[in-house]
């Protein structure tokens, strides 16, 4: 098993960890595999400070490529970081005002946010379009149940971030709306012809594509219509053929979390680790603090490379994607310091951005 190998594995993964600083198993894998990046949840977040200095301690863990710093700031009920950021409201308020300015407003804004503390990859826009009132996961996090609008808002919302410096990911591809089961829970079916995807589902993210979005994440949703064997984030007819050939994406794709149900009641983390990069993904996401399925993971990328499952080839066109998005998002990444704690309240929930989620509010 080279040293080689093992570092260029790691790019592919995205960890989850407990606590509000990064253990030693998370040091101890960087430092073996070259970790891709973090990801953040409620359970690592204290204060801005300690998100700041946080962020800045995952930067010394490598000495090649820099790590993502991540998390799921989407606004409404998926915001992990608190008071004393702007809290905003849920992404509907912005497809009901239809204002493509007011949504450039906000990604401004949360860009500005997320790049304070360090923070250099959201895991936003949702790209769903809420056809399904019944819909217990998307419901009020999607912009619209209109196609176009959520393409227009959503392609709005990725420019601004991105030209913010923080990474966008836009979710859940090929489309969760039309879904009346919790991916986290159980498999969703989403039983439409490829003909209703491309008119509905299929359509914000196009507009996501053409806004040259850094990252999209696949859904944990099963299309008969598409692969009757395989949930999106598994199947390469969904993500090379339908994403990546079909739509033209070349920026980087990313899983959903393999620890939700949807996946992890039919497969182990080793198989379903596998399987994703095999269908076309570049970068698997691990959010559970299990630093032994961690390993796991990494170990059986290693061995399918080895073995001939995988080969060097798609190993390869997954890094070269995932250093060109860090080129792109993280220069300078290793120099940069946090800001005191005085400058960064400065910045945080400043009255501009109160006005602003207000504004959207009124959209509820």
């Amino acid at each position: 098993m080279s040293r080689y190998l093992r570092r260029r594995v790691g790019q592919m993964i995205m960890t989850g960890f407990s606590g509000p600083s990064l253990p030693a198993d998370v040091r101890k894998l960087a430092r073996e595999f070259g970790l891709g990046g973090v990801i953040l949840f409620a359970r690592n977040i204290e204060a801005p400070q300690q998100v700041a200095e946080l962020s800045h301690d995952a930067q010394t863990l490598t000495e090649d490529l820099p790590l993502w710093v991540s998390v799921d700031q989407e606004g409404g009920r998926v915001t992990r970081l608190r008071e004393p950021f702007t809290i905003w409201p849920a992404m509907q308020t912005l497809g009901r005002c239809g204002n493509v300015r007011l949504a450039t407003r906000f990604g401004e804004a949360l860009a500005n946010e997320l790049s304070s503390v360090g923070i250099s990859l959201d895991y936003a826009p949702v790209l769903d379009v809420n056809t399904n009132l019944d819909n217990p996961v998307i419901g009020d996090r999607a912009l619209s149940d209109d196609a176009a609008e959520v393409g227009r808002i959503g392609a709005a919302i990725i420019d601004a971030l991105q030209t913010g410096g923080v990474a966008a990911c836009g979710k859940h591809f090929p489309g969760h709306g039309d879904t009346s089961v919790d991916s986290h829970h159980d498999l969703p079916v989403v039983d439409h012809s490829l003909d209703r995807l491309d008119e509905v589902e299929l359509v914000p993210f196009r507009a996501a594509v053409a806004s040259n979005v850094a990252m999209l994440m696949t859904a944990h949703v099963l299309y008969p219509s598409i692969d009757s064997e395989r949930p999106a984030t598994l199947s390469r007819h969904i993500v090379t053929e339908l994403l990546r050939d079909k739509l033209e994406f070349a920026g980087v794709i990313a899983t959903d979390d393999m620890s939700m149900q949807a996946i992890a009641k039919d497969w182990t983390v080793e198989q379903s680790t596998v399987a994703a990069v095999a269908a076309g993904c570049d970068l698997v996401l691990l959010c559970a603090p299990d630093p032994e399925a961690q390993l796991k993971a990494l170990e059986a990328l290693i061995y399918a490379v080895e073995d001939g499952t995988l080969s060097e080839r798609r190993v390869e066109d997954a890094l070269t994607r995932l250093r060109r998005a860090k080129e792109r998002f993280l220069a300078g990444v290793k120099e940069w310091r946090p800001l005191p704690d005085y400058k960064l309240r400065a910045v945080l929930g400043r009255d501009e951005y109160q006005r602003l989620a207000e504004e959207m509010r009124r959209h509820a």
